[in-house]
């Protein structure tokens, strides 16, 4: 909705501010020049980026449009789930918790948390600690390291979508000169016309250059950022992840280790102590 709403406002301070200064709109409807710079910037982003890139974007682009899964409500039934976990391994012990990682789809704990088992990235991270603790002896901070290594390769494929908009972000005012070249070579065969011929045809190629800017900076430079956003968000579910587990290795109570997992959770997002509290009791 963000995204919707901030489109918005570019086009209206832009071409209203325009319109106001007398400008006629009709002039910047070039779909020649549209064409040049989009379908440049579209090749050159495929020639740049692994075919995985290229639909992260795409699967990101749709989640900014959509809404975000990573919510207070997300990172709530995360906390609950590894709650649960923890807390059937705590009163029956670790071998108890095995069928529900080998199986989590048909586990009745991980089931009642559709929106966790959504994240095949996420669940594999959780099943997989859960059973290294499970079948072996490893230490805290040797998990810990384990782990961090694990969320800091995640975090690189994360921010990959981010870095490849941004860098055709950069490219459109280089494609808009393109085009506003193309515009002016185009130009000199009017040479022999009137003036009027003349300056339309500049204004024409000159629509290239804004065309490249605008987008650039306007749309596409700012999309990159918010996918950036969005990979911080989910990231965060990693960290919290990691906090819990490695407080319940260290001997935590369940309800102390989600709190250490909470803790790890943006501020903005983080559920409330009794507001979690409540929820993993509903449940």
């Amino acid at each position: 909705m963000l995204l919707i709403i901030g489109a918005v406002i570019v086009v209206a301070s832009v071409l209203g501010g325009y319109v106001l200064h007398g400008g006629n709109l009709a002039v910047l409807w070039q779909p020649t020049e549209v064409l040049i710079i989009g379908g440049a910037a579209v090749g050159s982003f495929i020639i740049a980026n692994p075919m995985h890139t290229v639909k992260e974007v795409g699967q990101g682009v749709v989640r900014l449009l959509t809404g975000s899964p990573y919510n207070k409500s997300y990172y709530m039934d995360l906390l609950s789930l590894l709650y649960e976990i923890f807390d059937k391994s705590r009163k029956q012990g670790v071998m108890a918790i095995e069928e529900d990682i080998d199986n989590p789809e048909s586990s009745q704990i991980f089931t009642r948390y559709p929106a966790v088992m959504k994240s095949k990235h996420l669940l594999d991270f959780i099943t997989d600690y859960l059973r290294i603790i499970s079948t072996g002896n490893m230490a805290a901070h040797e998990l810990e390291g384990m782990m961090e290594n694990e969320i800091e390769s995640r975090q690189h494929e994360l921010e990959e979508p981010s870095h490849a908009v941004n860098k055709i972000a950069d490219a459109l005012p280089g494609l808009g000169i393109v085009a506003a070249v193309l515009g002016i070579v185009i130009t000199m065969n009017y040479m022999s016309e009137g003036p009027e011929k003349i300056g339309l045809s500049v204004a024409a190629a000159l629509v290239g250059t804004f065309l490249g800017i605008w987008m650039g900076y306007g749309f596409v430079g700012p999309t990159a950022i918010a996918l950036e956003h969005s990979a911080k968000y989910e990231l965060k579910a990693y960290d919290c992840v990691k906090s819990a587990v490695v407080a319940t290795v260290s001997g935590q109570a369940p309800q102390m280790a989600i709190e250490f997992g909470r803790k790890a959770l943006p501020t903005d997002k983080r559920p409330g102590f009794q507001e979690l509290n409540d929820h993993v009791r509903s449940k």
